[in-house]
Order: C-alpha cells, then structure tokens, then sequence
C-alpha cells in the first residue's frame, strides 16, 4: 500500500509540473500574439498621424506652409472661417496605452511626426511599407517614427483627403464573338437578319 500512495504521489506531483508548464507556454504564446495585434494597431494610429499632419500641412493657407504646432490643431484646424478638423480624435498609443506621443518637431516649421514612447523592442522586423524600411532596424518602439514629409513618394495628396474622386471609366474591353461558322462574314452583325419567309402579325386576342 505504501508503493501504490508514493507512487500516486509522485504521479500527482509530475501532472501539476507538466500542467504549469503547458499555462505558462500557453500565457506566453497568448502575450506574444497580444503584442502582435498591437503592433498591427501601432501603425494604424501612427499612420493616422502622418496622413493628418500632412492634411494640415498641405491645407495650409498663403506660404509658407506651415506644420501644427501641437497635435490639438489637427482635432480644430482654425486658421480658416471653418474650423477644419484632420484627425478624428488623439489615439492611444496601443503599446503604452496612453495618449502620449513623442513628438517630432522641425524647427521653425511645427510638428512633422509622432513615435511611441515604449522602449520595449518590436517582435515585427520585416514586410513594412517601403515608406517604413527602416523599421525593420529600430531597437525600441521609439524608432517607429511616422514622419509626413512634402513630395514624398507616396505622400498625401490635398485633392484626395479633400474630395472623393472620380472614378476612371473602366478599359474598352473587346467584345467577345461568337465562333462564326465557315464561310460566314466575320465582321459582326449591326442589323438584325430578316427571317427567310414573311411572319404574319399576331392576331389580336
């Protein structure tokens, strides 16, 4: 009786060792795929910074063009009769979770970006935009920088945040034809054929 309870015991031991092994491997795969999404959420909200301060940027009344001075501006754009508004709200940072931002400022000229203030380092090191290569290389979520920078290859374009645009008329495509049997005129027919003996009018019911 004694080796049947030692060796229950010892079972019962291996199966909670085992058992906070497979929780603790799990939580960790759980706290992966969290940091993922916010990751994924991270340059969501940066690239809404970017495309709003250059809204504010290229919107800019008279020259030179001017940046924000505080991101504020971009929720009440009031250097017009209308207060314009660029951004919807100011995000959270998805990795801090606070509304606090660094700010990237050129001198004399405003606020031309915004980056995380997390110095945690990003899972993520490849696939981004060619516009965020360099992202790939950042030690801390501080060095995704989401910079609006005039004439950039795919900058932002006034016309298109502005108004929606037309739509481009779709390509001509051929029209497809039938398989013309041989000795038939390939060109197609514009004019119905006439059937090859009168019809008679339907008698009126």
């Amino acid at each position: 009786m004694r080796g049947e309870s030692g060796f229950t015991y010892i079972w019962m031991l291996f199966a909670v060792a085992l058992t906070g092994i497979v929780i603790a491997g799990a939580g960790q795969i759980w706290q992966t795929e969290a940091r993922r999404e916010k990751e994924v959420e991270l340059m969501f909200v940066g690239e809404q910074f970017r495309r709003a301060i250059g809204s504010y940027y290229e919107n800019s009344p008279g020259m030179p063009k001017r940046y924000p001075d505080s991101l504020e501006k971009l929720l009440a754009d009031d250097r017009f009769p209308v207060i314009k508004r660029h951004l919807r709200k100011i995000y959270f940072d998805p990795v801090t979770g606070v509304a606090q931002w660094g700010l990237i400022r050129q001198p004399g000229m405003g606020i031309i970006g915004v980056h995380s203030l997390s110095t945690r380092k990003p899972f993520k090191r490849a696939n981004f935009q060619e516009r965020y290569a360099t992202f790939a290389e950042a030690v801390s979520y501080q060095d995704w920088k989401f910079i609006y920078l005039p004439g950039e290859a795919g900058g932002f374009s006034p016309q298109s945040e502005s108004q929606p645009q037309p739509q481009a008329d779709p390509p001509s495509q051929p029209h497809s034809q039938p398989w013309n049997e041989p000795g038939r005129d390939l060109q197609p027919r514009t004019q119905p054929e006439q059937p090859p003996f009168p019809v008679s009018p339907d008698p009126i019911g």
